[in-house]
């Protein structure tokens, strides 16, 4: 069962220039305790759907969509107070940047204290700051830190990247979340530790029945029991489908180039050529018309300035005309 449903989620966003269409009209789909991985270059608009979801939303910004809705609650239509309450109590995000999370000016454990719930807590003071102080060792020794009193008592600055992204991992589940969003949550980390992070996330994705939306840039970040992945360019979705499906056989000439580029990092020859798109991203004031990937796509032909349906090869969906296999069913 979908308990996150986003049909055709339209973002528009005011400039000098007009109305820029920055997410068009995209889809994804997450099932309870599913781990769904959204992969897409820097701009593609992966940290703004997730913005959507959450509800930090600019007032400057015109949504869009069929369909987004957490569980039974129809977001869009949502007053501000009753979104921010289901906000709260279901959902949390980590970013790909601990220290920017983390206040520098108060140490770790006064941090996480703060982050418990104080609905959760019951009886007088002394007793509410026992509890309070309990938990949050609990919390630490989730997320897989042992040594909860040195590092309670030390500032984010002094921990190590990965250290502090545990912290607000612990943080970010402290009120149990049903969905959590991580934003590249492993950016620039060394593969042990990076390694370490996605090890937590999948045992508390499988502990508490968590799901989780990965975004990252990197197919090889990209974690083992992820078991659905959708590719998002320029704002629009290009393929979706089960993982280890798109990864095999991938039916989109995004997809593709996003495997050939992280085969290339992994099976490499030192200063060997990458296998890139020609072209670059276009800017938000330039978006091509039609399929956005059509200027860099190498299959490109004329029928590309129109957007494409959605098409269906069993239980994966893309969007193009010149797909690199064929697929009969349409959406």
């Amino acid at each position: 069962m979908n308990i996150l449903d986003i049909r055709n989620l339209t973002i528009e966003l005011e400039t000098d220039a007009g109305l820029v269409r920055v997410l068009d009209r995209f889809s994804l789909q997450l099932a309870e305790g599913e781990i769904h991985t959204l992969v897409g270059e820097s701009g593609s608009g992966k940290s703004l759907l997730a913005k959507a979801i959450l509800g930090f939303i600019n007032p400057k910004w015109k949504i869009t969509a069929d369909r987004l809705w957490w569980r039974q609650y129809d977001l869009l239509n949502l007053n501000p107070a009753a979104r921010r309450i289901i906000t709260g109590r279901d959902m949390a995000m980590i970013f790909q940047d601990p220290s920017s999370y983390l206040d520098p000016n108060d140490k770790v454990g006064a941090q996480l204290r703060e982050s418990i719930p104080r609905g959760e807590l019951s009886g007088i003071y002394l007793k509410r700051r026992a509890d309070r102080q309990t938990r949050a060792e609990r919390l630490l020794h989730r997320v897989g830190i042992k040594n909860t009193e040195e590092v309670m008592d030390a500032y984010p600055h002094e921990l190590s990247e990965g250290l502090a992204q545990k912290i607000s991992i612990a943080m970010a589940i402290a009120h149990n979340p049903k969905l959590l969003i991580a934003d590249e949550p492993t950016t620039a980390m060394e593969p042990n530790t990076r390694a370490q992070i996605y090890r937590l996330l999948t045992k508390l994705s499988a502990s508490q029945g968590m799901s989780i939306l990965m975004i990252t840039q990197d197919l090889t970040a990209v974690i083992p029991e992820s078991k659905q992945m959708s590719l998002i360019y320029c704002g629009q979705l290009m393929e979706t489908g089960p993982t280890e499906q798109l990864m095999s056989t991938p039916a989109h000439p995004y997809t593709e180039a996003m495997l050939n580029m992280s085969l290339y990092h992994q099976q490499s020859e030192p200063k060997s050529r990458l296998p890139t798109l020609t072209g670059a991203i276009p800017t938000l004031q330039h978006m091509p018309i039609g399929c956005r990937l059509g200027p860099r796509c190498p299959y490109a032909r004329k029928a590309c300035v129109q957007q494409p349906a959605l098409r269906k090869i069993k239980s994966q969906q893309f969007a193009c005309h010149y797909p690199l296999r064929d697929g009969d069913d349409h959406e």
